[in-house]
């Protein structure tokens, strides 16, 4: 009796441990060859949208969502480290974008970072130390930024290297068509003084050699002061601009003073921080910017 005793309970000490051994890892048993990348925001999603377009076993994850804006000062929710520990690949705008990359990568040690920007010639706005950031909105900063993702996210992930190779090739002929389409527009416009809000268009107007002769807010949220809106209306006089180009995601309010002042017009230029979630959204975005500055500048 007690022998078989002890050959219950060994046997079914082994089924237990059996049982144990062999619960997997959550995140290979859910999906074993799935590559979890995470983009920082908007645009960066976008372009990650089209360079692993129709790559099996890809989940394509924007951290920030779709209505989140320039991130500036954006603080990381719990909710986003969670995301990211599941990642096994961030990208990343880098060049001072995301001011909490350092604490990723701190508490991330394992996960692998891709930079868009790598490698770019960056602008430094007048008085600043740091780079502008804001290279996707010039088009041709946006196909680099395709270019760099599509070959470091190959050299991590060379299982699906050519794909990412032959879609980077056919979103960059998409983005090249386009940028040659705004160059036909624009390149004859006699006027090409504009004032912006916010410091996200000098890669935008180097590359189509327009002049930004004011930025009124440098930081979105930051209201000028009387000094600054009279300084800015007094420029926008004596340099006869006609066009003051606002951001869809910030009030207009300032704008709309110095438009009375001076009777120049306010036009929207958006910078493709937010939007859908369409492959083409970026494309469509700077449509809509090549027909404002049609009507503002003619």
């Amino acid at each position: 009796m007690i022998k078989r005793y002890l050959f219950v309970l060994l046997w079914s000490a082994m089924v237990f441990l059996s049982g144990c051994s062999s619960v997997p890892n959550p995140k290979s048993s859910a999906a074993p060859d799935k590559l979890t990348i995470v983009t920082s925001f908007y645009p960066i999603y976008i372009m990650a949208l089209n360079v692993t377009a129709n790559t099996s076993g890809i989940e394509l994850i924007n951290l920030t969502g779709p209505q989140t804006g320039c991130l500036h000062d954006y603080q990381l929710s719990p909710d986003d480290m969670k995301t990211l520990q599941k990642a096994d690949i961030f990208i990343v705008n880098g060049a001072g974008s995301e001011s909490f990359l350092d604490k990723v990568i701190a508490q991330q040690q394992n996960l692998k970072i891709i930079t868009a920007t790598q490698g770019m010639t960056l602008i430094k706005n007048a008085g600043q130390t740091d780079p502008n950031p804001h290279v996707w909105v010039s088009i041709a900063g946006a196909i680099q930024e395709v270019k760099n993702i599509s070959q470091q996210l190959s050299a991590l992930d060379p299982s699906h290297a050519n794909q990412y190779q032959k879609n980077s090739e056919i979103y960059i002929a998409k983005l090249d068509r386009l940028r040659q389409e705004m160059h036909g527009e624009l390149d004859s416009l006699p006027n090409r003084n504009m004032v912006s809000f916010h410091e996200a268009f000098p890669y935008f107007a180097q590359e189509f050699n327009l002049n930004i002769v004011a930025v009124v807010e440098r930081e979105p949220g930051s209201e000028p002061s009387a000094k600054e809106l009279a300084q800015t209306i007094e420029i926008v006089r004596k340099s006869k601009v006609k066009a003051l180009f606002i951001e869809p995601q910030y009030p207009s309010g300032a704008a709309n003073t110095i438009a009375r002042e001076t009777g120049a017009g306010v036009y929207t230029l958006d910078p493709a921080v937010t939007g859908p979630n369409s492959p083409d959204a970026y494309l469509n975005i700077m449509k809509n910017n090549l027909a404002a500055l049609r009507e503002a500048l003619r």
